[in-house]
């Protein structure tokens, strides 16, 4: 019987650690491009909803252990993108046209591939760019606000010497009860608590597209679904990424509608799932993933109650515990920038540029930082390549490889 539990109860852990970790990032990002309290809370029905279907689907269909989440990294996109040229109804239009393209990607695997040849450090140093703002709001939250900061970046500190995957759940519910403790905890019964789903009709522009989808399509790839195959990879599994891919996507573009970003596989608690502690036998560790879905779905039926706990909470404080829950994945990435450029100084300076422009949260033509740290650091690596291969032109190289050496698979 214990056995029989172990799979199911894993499942049950993987789904309220990766709704409770990561869902204030969820609603930072969506109230940020532009959506209200009602519509956020849609956003993040939507999105457990769809996540657990495509979890349960794929993990009943393949017998692997496919864990499905949300894009965090791509909800920090949406965090320091802001308000869009055309307001929430773009915003919606863009998360389609992402859904769109990771759909593409699991039909036509060179586009897959063209987005695994982003050279690392660029896309490290990217995604470190778009998740700084938010990592540094604990720091903040501490100062503006150190009555309600100081008990939960304590209660983060301990869980994650103690008891890592349950620091940022920890975290959160200490913020609960600080802010119970107050007088903005009597707001929360004014706040509809019921799940609700709106519909937005999209609506596309030119800097939305490039501004938000391109962006959110890139980060979704390379910090969610590459690294969420690894994990599979690393356990032995031979999960068809095709496949995920197309069932992700499908299910992102029947969330967007009702305010979901992005659907992907799970990177950061993909391992509760696919891992030993699941289930000593591999072959049965796709109940875990299959129970994490249905878990992941039910937990959904809370989004209006999380949403108003956002509502009511200092905006700092939100964002002090969705920084709090990004601090991996931030000093992921920059150990990805920054290392896989040791060796070639073009390739640092290149991540560099790319790490400060999109982490400036600068604007331009309507378009976010994102893309523009993109633009700049391979127009940097461009030349500097150049420069490089330049000399060697008049002798024999016996340097091997252009694309995968100048690509690496993020």
């Amino acid at each position: 019987m214990a056995g029989r539990l172990q799979p199911v109860l894993a499942g049950v852990v993987t789904a309220l650690v990766g709704f409770a970790s990561s869902f204030t990032v969820v609603l930072a990002g969506l109230r940020a491009v532009g959506a209200d309290t009602g519509q956020a809370a849609s956003g993040l029905l939507a999105l457990c909803v769809a996540s657990g279907l495509a979890a349960a689907w794929l993990g009943l269909r393949h017998r692997i252990p496919m864990s499905v989440a949300w894009s965090t990294p791509g909800a920090a996109l949406l965090v320091a993108t802001g308000p869009l040229p055309g307001g929430w109804p773009a915003a919606v239009g863009a998360f389609l046209v992402s859904g769109v393209l990771i759909v593409a990607a699991g039909l036509v695997p060179p586009l897959g591939r063209a987005v695994a040849a982003i050279p690392k450090p660029i896309a490290g140093a990217m995604l470190a760019g778009v998740l700084l703002p938010l990592c540094v709001a604990p720091v903040r939250a501490l100062v503006e606000v150190p009555r309600l900061a100081g008990p939960v970046v304590v209660a983060w500190l301990l869980l994650h010497r103690y008891a890592r995957p349950w620091a940022v759940p920890g975290a959160l519910v200490v913020a609960v009860v600080a802010l119970a403790s107050t007088s903005a905890g009597a707001g929360l019964g004014a706040v509809g608590l019921r799940p609700v789903v709106e519909l937005t009709p999209p609506s596309w522009n030119v800097p939305a597209l490039i501004g938000v989808a391109l962006p959110l399509f890139l980060v979704t790839m390379a910090a969610q679904n590459v690294p969420g195959m690894a994990v599979l990879v690393g356990y032995g599994y031979r999960p068809p990424f095709t496949a995920a891919l197309r069932a992700t996507g499908v299910a992102g573009l029947l969330a967007a509608p009702a305010g979901g970003h992005a659907v992907n596989l799970a990177a950061i608690t993909a391992a509760l799932a696919a891992g030993p502690d699941a289930h000593p036998d591999p072959d049965r560790r796709w109940i875990a993933s299959v129970t994490a879905g249905i878990g992941l779905a039910l937990l959904g039926l809370g989004a209006g109650a999380a949403t108003a706990l956002v509502a009511i909470a200092p905006p700092v404080l939100i964002e002090a515990v969705a920084g709090l829950a990004l601090l991996g994945a931030l000093a992921t990435a920059l150990t990805s920038a920054v290392t896989s450029a040791v060796a070639e100084p073009e390739r640092r300076e290149a991540a560099v540029v790319t790490f400060v422009v999109t982490a400036s949260g600068v604007t331009l033509l309507g378009v976010g930082g994102a893309f523009w740290g993109l633009v700049a650091g391979c127009l940097m690596l461009l030349l500097f390549r150049r420069r490089r291969v330049e000399p060697r032109d008049a002798q024999p190289s016996t340097v091997g490889g252009t694309a995968e050496e100048a690509g690496v698979r993020v």
